[in-house]
């Protein structure tokens, strides 16, 4: 039993995962189209997303193990003959369970561990990108906006990385706005930041109060672009990036306020969310093996199972959207994760060992 709802899982969750993941890194394709990227960051930065898939995705696929196993084995009449043998409920239920104790573990090293560094790394090289003013993240025949004080259009761009046909609009100065307009130019990497260098153009500066217009012809021009990088030379890590210790124990940096509700709120979702691999494997077993066998199958159990799933799961979401907002729910949060196991372990506590084989419905024995 725990072989077969283990193999269901593991196929399972790898499709769930993997259409999800293909859909999702179809939106990073436009980093290597339109921006030029590699194919190898592509991989990289589409590798970084997966953790959080296997998070979302891993809870459900054992909910559908375990009542798809459960399901055929009643209908094969599996379970009755094991009953038969003397087997008790909680006998029965044990690989539900250790399948979903194993998805339990799984999901606490992603928590502890794994999705932290991942989004970490994600976001580091998101801010990288961002912060970078390399050639290749300038879209050709469109009007790049870099910053509120910058933009930059480009013709077309050469497989060197030299881009043809420049237009330039520098606005830091509002009274005296600055118009580059080169026939070549390149983007070079400086102690002091990026640089924009261009040949054969012109300047063009408007004094606003004046209404005059300046015009400078050049050979070679060099613009610094280290000015216009809008967010800090240090990134604040975000909650969703620190690791476990960090979230429970928070450190001031560079003097910083740190938000601690806000990591609390993280940490108690990295704790909860483990838990819910239990409980998705507690509720079909709580809907399918106590009470009665019946030969016509377990039709009415399954859509119970399944409409007990989704209120969980509905809950679940609810309840972890209010924690990020208020701390009285993040009790709730536990409740709701630990009452589908509570549940589950009194009703095979009350059909425990020993316990007859209860009769076939009437509808069934006719």
């Amino acid at each position: 039993m725990l072989r077969q709802t283990l193999a269901v899982l593991i196929f399972v969750a790898v499709s769930f995962t993997a259409a999800v993941w293909l859909v999702q890194s179809l939106r990073l394709i436009d980093l290597i189209v339109n921006r030029g990227l590699s194919a190898g960051l592509f991989v990289y930065l589409a590798i970084l997303i997966l953790p959080r898939f296997i998070d979302a995705v891993l809870p459900i696929a054992v909910f559908v193990a375990v009542l798809f196993t459960y399901n055929r084995l009643l209908n094969e009449s599996e379970l009755v003959v094991m009953r038969a043998a003397g087997m008790s409920q909680a006998a029965l239920a044990r690989p539900a369970l250790i399948t979903g104790g194993i998805a339990m573990a799984v999901l606490m090293s992603l928590s502890v561990y794994f999705l932290p560094a991942a989004n970490r790394a994600f976001k580091e090289l998101q801010f990288e990108v961002r912060n970078r003013f390399a050639s290749v993240l300038l879209q050709e025949g469109v009007f790049n906006t870099i910053s509120d004080n910058l933009t930059i259009y480009v013709r077309a761009r050469e497989s060197n990385g030299e881009l043809v046909g420049l237009l330039i609009h520098d606005n830091r100065t509002r009274t005296k706005p600055i118009t580059f307009v080169a026939e070549r130019g390149a983007i070079v990497e400086a102690e002091g930041g990026p640089r924009m260098l261009m040949v054969n153009g012109s300047r063009q500066q408007r004094d606003t109060q004046t209404d005059k217009l300046s015009v400078l012809t050049f050979e070679k021009y060099t613009l610094d672009l280290a000015g216009f990088r809008d967010a800090p030379g240090v990134r604040e890590r975000e909650p969703d990036e620190r690791y476990l210790h960090e979230l429970l124990f928070p450190a001031e940096s560079n003097g910083r306020t740190v938000n601690r509700r806000a990591l609390m709120a993280e940490a108690n979702l990295r704790l909860v969310t483990p838990l819910t691999a239990l409980a998705f494997a507690a509720i079909p077993i709580a809907c399918l093996l106590p009470g009665e066998f019946n030969r016509r199958g377990q039709t009415r159990r399954i859509l119970v199972a399944i409409l007990l799933g989704f209120l969980f799961e509905t809950l679940d979401i609810g309840l972890k959207n209010l924690a990020g907002r208020t701390t009285i729910a993040v009790p709730l949060l536990y409740v709701n994760v630990l009452l589908p196991t509570v549940v589950t372990a009194w009703l095979l506590w009350r059909d425990r060992i020993g316990s007859p084989l209860r009769p076939l419905t009437t509808s069934a024995a006719s």
